[in-house]
């Protein structure tokens, strides 16, 4: 008897009121806790496979838009417990030089070395760039296209017109291109391909992939280094008439530096003589008769387009023809797709690229050129006119500069 009372004094305990409610509340938040780990994987994707069995139940095969749904649920889950990397910065990086003038080197070494800077001031450099880590969303947006390396590049000249022909052209929908200059060829080389494939934008089958460096065209590695990556590569390069393309280059780097020479002054090595100072970057680049000879070492005449810089602003539905022709692609953008900026004295584009509103290039393009003395825009006519008359022989084309 004494034995049954403690039993039931022990069960009196245990199995109070209070103990109960504990019980099953931790009975109860256990409970809570399966389900919603279980629901990490399961439940986001739970309402489309209720239908999709559904509807196969009905149809006897589920549809691809129930598998897409399922796919969405799944990604967008993803996205809120995945953190997103910052996307790869979409600006322009052109290649400047240091100083104003250096000592005399080869014409094609030298531009390796003197030119380090960026295009306009806040704008990215070239140089020491990373490549963006691969999305954490990669494994579920295969279906948006992958990664390649680049089937076509803009690779000259600065001041040219390059950023103006890139805009441009990214309004087609069958091309991909990365904003930033990747600089690899000829300052990131070191970094591998893998390195230069990671900057790409993604690509369906069927779309191009694009990237622009002016600087390539007056770097002595970049044809070889070219043509290791791919013999298909085709090159397109910007020509401007020279005289102006040096004005222009001039005028960059004194919105940055007003206290530079002039421009007569940098241009001779000896004003009374009237003998042209070559190693002036500014001068070289537009000796393009001797660049080319380079590039033809490795690339056949037919895979190198020359755009008209000159054409690109008069004529852009033209220029944007041929170059279309040339990448192989449909003639999607035409006449209807710019307007002449008055103001600027270029064309715009009414839509750019994933906009509604008409695109312009920035402030820093089309500064007014400061006035330079005919005397010596003639002295530069006569030295370029021999490379010009070379250069329309090599390329077939004369550009009416002279």
């Amino acid at each position: 008897m004494e034995y049954s009372q403690n039993f039931y004094n022990l069960y009196a305990f245990s199995f109070s009121p209070v103990k109960h409610k504990l019980f099953l509340l931790g009975i109860m938040f256990l409970l809570w806790v399966y389900m919603l780990y279980s629901c990490v994987g399961y439940c986001a994707p739970m309402p489309s496979l209720v239908v999709e069995n559904n509807r196969g139940k009905e149809t006897g095969t589920g549809s691809v838009v129930d598998k897409m749904t399922e796919n969405n649920a799944r990604a967008d889950l993803m996205s809120r417990l995945l953190p997103r990397l910052p996307p790869w910065v979409d600006i322009e990086s052109d290649y400047d030089e240091p100083s104003v003038r250096t000592s005399s080197r080869d014409l094609l070494n030298k531009e390796i070395d003197a030119h380090s800077g960026v295009e306009d001031p806040g704008e990215m450099k070239g140089e020491g760039q990373r490549a963006p880590e691969p999305d954490a969303m990669s494994s579920f947006s295969n279906d948006l296209g992958s990664k390649k390396l680049p089937q076509a590049i803009i690779i000259g000249v600065k001041k040219g017109g390059t950023r103006a022909l890139l805009e441009f052209l990214r309004v087609h929908p069958d091309i991909r291109a990365v904003g930033a200059e990747p600089h690899f060829f000829d300052r990131n080389y070191e970094n591998g391909l893998e390195w230069y494939r990671e900057l790409m934008p993604k690509t369906l089958e069927g779309q191009i992939t694009m990237e622009k460096t002016p600087s390539y065209f007056v770097t002595r590695e970049a044809p070889a280094r070219i043509s290791a990556m791919s013999r298909d590569t085709k090159l397109i390069v910007v020509v401007r008439d020279p005289i102006t393309r040096a004005i222009s280059d001039y005028t960059q780097t004194l919105s940055k530096n007003p206290d530079i020479p002039t421009f007569e002054s940098l241009t001779f090595k000896n004003r009374t003589t009237g003998l042209i100072d070559t190693s002036w970057s500014a001068i070289q680049i537009g000796i393009y008769a001797k660049h080319l000879d380079n590039w033809l070492q490795y690339f056949p005449m037919g895979q190198i387009l020359f755009v008209s810089g000159e054409r690109l602003i008069s004529n852009p539905a033209g220029e944007l023809g041929r170059v279309q022709d040339f990448l192989g692609l449909k003639r999607i953008i035409t006449d209807k797709h710019f307007y002449f900026n008055q103001t600027k004295g270029f064309p715009c584009l009414k839509k750019a690229e994933g906009s509604s509103k008409p695109h312009c290039l920035g402030k820093t393009k089309g500064r007014t050129h400061p006035n330079i003395h005919p005397e010596v825009v003639q002295r530069l006519r006569d030295f370029y006119r021999p490379f010009n008359m070379k250069f329309y022989q090599m390329t077939g084309h004369n550009f009416g500069w002279d």
